[in-house]
């Protein structure tokens, strides 16, 4: 193969590398369009957590939205530095952590907040039972934590194990962003 056809090759491959970019981005929100549309998310009774729904986003404050899943051990992992970053940004942002497990199949309402108790989570949590939050931000896997601006614009998202400091950078970065 001659370089010409090698240089070509690589920068088609660039071209359309940088497309999947741009798609994912606008796709979560980096466009000018929000990436979700308001909705409500039922939460349950748990520590920190009342029975009833939450509008996201929150239309007065940053959302950090983890989607996590009591079967996952780095969500779990995930709870104690996901904790302290709570404990320092207080009310300036608002925590939801929501499970796309199939509640009331395998798993009940009273399973997620015993798992929660135990792993010390004391910030909002919700279900997203029929997948549609899932499915707007792509969340197809767990842990995922995602920083969502008060239009629905995803300022930042990461999947995986965050050390609070790692935490606390991203939202603090993307808040001020």
């Amino acid at each position: 193969m001659r370089r010409r056809e090698v240089l070509a090759g690589l920068a088609a491959a660039g071209v359309v590398g940088g497309g999947a970019v741009i798609a994912r981005r606008n796709a979560l929100g980096g466009g000018t369009d929000p990436a979700i549309r308001r909705r409500e998310v039922e939460t349950i009774d748990a520590p920190g957590s009342d029975p009833g729904t939450v509008q996201i986003p929150d239309p007065d404050r940053p959302t950090v939205l983890k989607f996590f899943a009591t079967w996952c051990t780095v969500c779990q992992s995930m709870m104690e530095p996901t904790g302290e970053v709570y404990d320092r940004l207080g009310e300036a942002v608002r925590f939801l952590s929501v499970t796309n497990e199939p509640v009331g199949d395998t798993v009940t309402r009273a399973d997620v907040a015993t798992w929660w108790d135990k792993h010390d989570g004391r910030w909002t949590v919700g279900l997203d039972r029929g997948l549609e939050l899932t499915e707007a931000l792509d969340a197809s896997e767990v842990p995922y934590t995602f920083v969502v601006d008060s239009e629905g614009i995803v300022q930042w998202a990461d999947s995986g194990y965050k050390s609070a400091d790692e935490l606390s950078a991203a939202i603090t970065a993307a808040v001020e962003g």
